[in-house]
């Protein structure tokens, strides 16, 4: 039977997804299958344990994994692109040939690694066994990372923060100069409002992501105003270790990872901090909650770490926000998945948004269940190159999303940066006129201000 002819559309798909990674040909280049073998075994034999084989000794291949991803669900159900699929793509084959693959063979597997896997675990909740294909996954990208061969941009991420302790390059002084800066800009709106820097025995150190002061500094504002109307004792660092983020965790560079929040802990506890309240934003609270503190060796982070959504679940169920009129625009709730799956946030989350908005439609399916927006795990950090392939392996999300907005949504509710710059790529891509926010903004519109 003759094979059907390809269409001149169907070509120019195929040519605008081909991607040449920098990052990933160089190392490519250098390698060898001895070099290969070795890396692999090296990992698999030092690195693992009991989790790794009793995960590859249980899996039965059932594929009841396979609805559960967004990227199968997007990709008319294609078993290449089901959670299992990618597993046995890659580190089964390692381990089935005993590291004896070729270049070619881990090209394509940091490819499957880096950009088709977000690590949601969204997979894990439909196992029958409770495997977690996130940590196969990471696996992978470890053993790419000791080959040298990690996406460029991303790759250029964790440099950022093995020199900077920020994903963002942000130097010296810069920091606490934008500190300063929406102290002064929020001063004209609350008076007496002060943004602390190293106080020590605050009750909380505000911790964020190094893409505020670089972007987004009104979020510092905003997070600084609610702090003032709440009265809240806190303060922030001047020092290396505000950046809570992590995208080092994300490419299996995990002594840069370790490094990184060490500084972090040991600042919260020079300051002598009660706790760390986190910004919103996900992957940042993965890392100090469950992956760095691990790798350092703690089975719980030093400090206590709470998330916004935690922070402004207290401030509400205490009545330290005084709201003056709810939020009148019908919302919808986006779940992230490493607060959600990985922080079991999803009521407080839903309390937030109902003290806080007026009409509150749900996503369908939502909690742990509720789709991935794509952009986590390190997949949106792997930059533009990769972006077509990313929206195109969401339209699941997309078609979630007009189902909300059809049943009367106009806003969407995401508490996370990640989640936020995924969302925003798949409605425009989509056509979806929908808006985005954190929590925060909504607090910071109806909160009752100073006259």
């Amino acid at each position: 039977m003759a094979e059907p002819a390809v269409t001149q559309d169907e070509k120019k798909e195929e040519e605008e997804q081909k991607v040449v990674d920098e990052g990933i040909e160089v190392g490519i280049s250098r390698l060898t299958e001895a070099r290969i073998e070795q890396v692999i075994n090296q990992v698999l034999n030092t690195e693992t344990g009991a989790r790794l084989k009793t995960y590859v000794n249980t899996c039965i291949h059932c594929g009841l994994c396979s609805e559960a991803c967004h990227y199968y669900m997007s990709h008319d159900k294609d078993p290449k692109w089901s959670p299992v699929g990618k597993v046995k793509q890659t580190l089964w084959e390692m381990i089935r040939k005993k590291g004896r693959v070729s270049p070619d063979f881990m090209r394509r597997a940091v490819e499957i690694a880096q950009t088709e896997c977000n690590l949601c675990r969204r997979c894990l909740q439909f196992c029958p066994f409770g495997i977690d294909i996130a940590y196969l996954i990471s696996m992978v990208r470890r053993i790419c990372h000791k080959l040298g061969i990690t996406p460029l941009y991303i790759q250029d991420t964790a440099h950022s923060h093995s020199v900077t302790m920020n994903q963002m390059w942000v130097k010296g002084d810069e920091w606490p100069d934008t500190l300063q800066w929406q102290e002064e800009e929020a001063r004209g709106e609350f008076p007496t409002l002060r943004i602390p820097l190293e106080k020590e025995g605050a009750d909380i150190m505000y911790s964020v992501i190094a893409p505020e002061p670089k972007f987004q500094a009104q979020l510092i504002y905003q997070a600084a105003a609610i702090m003032e109307v709440a009265g809240v004792d806190w303060t922030m660092p001047a020092d290396m270790g505000w950046d809570n983020s992590d995208m080092a965790m994300f490419t299996g560079d995990n002594e840069i990872m370790g490094r990184v929040k060490r500084t972090h802990f040991e600042l919260a506890a020079r300051l002598r901090v009660k706790r760390i309240v986190m910004g919103e934003c996900g992957h940042a609270f993965r890392s100090v909650y469950d992956t760095g503190n691990r790798w350092l060796g703690w089975s719980h982070p030093p400090i206590p770490i709470v998330h916004a959504i935690d922070f402004y679940w207290e401030l509400l169920k205490d009545n330290r926000i005084p709201i003056k009129e709810k939020y009148p625009e019908p919302v919808t709730l986006h779940d992230p998945c490493n607060v959600i799956r990985g922080g079991g946030l999803m009521e407080k989350a839903r309390y937030v948004a109902h003290a806080l908005c007026e009409t509150v439609v749900e996503m369908h399916p939502n909690r742990e269940y509720n789709y991935c927006c794509c952009a986590g795990g390190g997949v949106i950090n792997c930059g533009p190159p990769y972006k077509l392939k990313r929206v195109k392996s969401n339209r699941v999300k997309a078609e979630q999303l007009m189902d909300a907005k059809a049943r009367g949504a106009k806003v969407i509710i995401s508490p996370c940066h990640n989640c936020h710059s995924g969302l925003k790529d798949i409605k425009n891509y989509y056509d979806l006129h929908m808006d985005i926010k954190f929590f925060g903004d909504i607090i910071y519109q109806i909160m009752e201000k100073p006259e």
